[in-house]
């Protein structure tokens, strides 16, 4: 929604000179899908991701067999035997929680992965899209793969394949 509003935003603040203005598009998930590098890094954080998941799945079968073991024992423990195990299995979950944040929180492990390999991809294609703004005088370059709705695009105003140009792929 905000997307929408800030290209109404755009439109609105152009609107009287828009004669004199240049508008055009890319396609950033078609840009990225033709960029070998970032395919490799998508397999490489789906690998990760995956393996980091496998351990969190481990770990909580095993918290629910230590849950289920206490349940089946606790008629025949005494309140202190009781406590130790409640302490016990809650210390695992405490762990498993920890890691489950140290892997995918907002800091997590993955996304420092993700920044390392995505984000210098994404830093060029920027600075493609602003060198080509640059030379061909565009106001606005919009990103048709982003949030913001385009209901109709000329193929004509598309410069993805000029933003792969100048990264040095060819499509």
């Amino acid at each position: 929604m905000k997307k929408v509003l800030f290209t109404l935003a755009v439109f609105l603040l152009f609107a009287g000179t828009t004669f004199a203005q240049k508008f055009a598009y890319v396609d950033s998930e078609y840009i990225l899908d033709n960029i070998p590098s970032y395919r490799s890094a998508q397999d490489q954080l789906d690998q990760l991701s995956s393996q980091y998941q496998k351990e969190l799945e481990s770990i909580h079968a095993e918290l629910e067999q230590m849950y289920k073991d206490f349940q089946a024992e606790s008629v025949l423990l005494s309140e202190d035997m009781k406590r130790k195990r409640e302490d016990v299995i809650i210390g695992k979950e405490k762990e498993y929680k920890e890691l489950q944040k140290k892997y995918f929180g907002p800091n997590g492990d993955l996304f420092k992965k993700r920044q390392s390999l995505v984000k210098p991809i994404q830093d060029d294609i920027f600075d493609a899209v602003q060198e080509i703004a640059n030379d061909g005088s565009y106001v606005v370059i919009f990103d048709k793969a982003g949030g913001t709705s385009m209901l109709f695009t000329n193929p004509r105003y598309d410069l993805s394949d000029q933003v792969l140009e100048k990264l040095g792929y060819k499509n």
